[in-house]
């Protein structure tokens, strides 16, 4: 996306919101996402016209079920990837509690770039390097800092992008 379709914190937390309901309960209504947002249906429906326009979400004409598009679901997984690095990496080794770690990722998390977030991912993945050459976990490598996040399991940052599936690495 580029400066002009930049997403907000809020239209965010709808997207992921959408994401959280599909795969929790195989379906998202309007009125699902404003009882889990605390919001109305009203200022929801305004919203979700906007990230229709931007082709980040379809409805359902039939059932009113709302999904996400390709873009829409390469956006959270994008999102999910940045927020999991980010927490990560202010809780482990930054040393700020998970409940900030949680927080600030939170608010920080769609304005990272892809870019910054491809360094991001080999930053950290070079600082805690216990991986071998083909990413294999390696006990006889000390790392320079630990962390909880297996990045050994990950070949590089588009992998750990494509399979960020919600936040199973993030407290619920």
């Amino acid at each position: 996306m580029h400066k002009d379709s930049e997403l907000s914190h809020s239209m965010v937390h709808y997207l992921l919101t959408i994401h959280k309901l599909k795969e929790g309960r195989g379906f998202a209504r309007v009125t699902d996402i404003a009882k889990d947002l605390g919001l109305t249906k009203g200022s929801v429906s305004t919203a979700l016209n906007n990230l229709k326009k931007r082709n980040l979400v379809l409805e359902e004409e039939d059932c009113k079920f709302l999904n996400l598009t390709e873009l829409g679901h390469k956006e959270v997984h994008k999102i999910l990837s940045s927020r999991t690095l980010l927490y990560y990496f202010l809780k482990d080794f930054v040393g700020v509690s998970e409940e900030v770690a949680e927080k600030d990722s939170c608010l920080m998390e769609h304005l990272m770039s892809s870019e910054t977030n491809t360094k991001f991912f080999d930053f950290m993945k070079k600082l805690v390097s216990c991986c071998d050459e083909k990413g294999v976990e390696n006990m006889n490598h000390k790392a320079v800092f630990e962390t909880s996040l297996n990045l050994c399991d990950f070949n590089n940052a588009q992998d750990f992008v494509e399979n960020q599936m919600g936040d199973k690495h993030l407290p619920s």
